[in-house]
């Protein structure tokens, strides 16, 4: 399985197979662990779901200070959600 050589796509992909519960049962720790392993290679969208997750205490082992950290990379890859999410922080109107 390409996603356990550490390939970012692939664990992104995996990550979202468990946030939806797509062919195995849906586990959101689990979806939040793969899509850190994907997002500390840079993956944009992983990064984005990542920060979410946290918004969403889905996963924990991250810092308030991560999430817009997170929302950076997805942002500078062109991840519009991601914009908008930070501009909504940085103007204090969570979601």
């Amino acid at each position: 399985m390409y996603a356990h050589l550490g390939y970012p796509n692939a664990q992104h992909i995996v990550g979202q197979r468990y946030l939806k519960g797509i062919g195995v049962e849906k586990n959101e720790e689990k979806a939040m662990q793969w899509f850190k392993q994907a997002a500390e290679k840079g993956h944009p969208h992983s990064s984005f779901n990542l920060a979410v997750g946290k918004l969403k205490n889905m996963t924990t082992g991250l810092e308030d200070r991560d999430v817009e950290k997170l929302l950076n990379v997805a942002a500078g890859h062109g991840v519009q959600e991601a914009q908008n999410l930070l501009d909504n922080i940085r103007n204090r109107q969570l979601p």
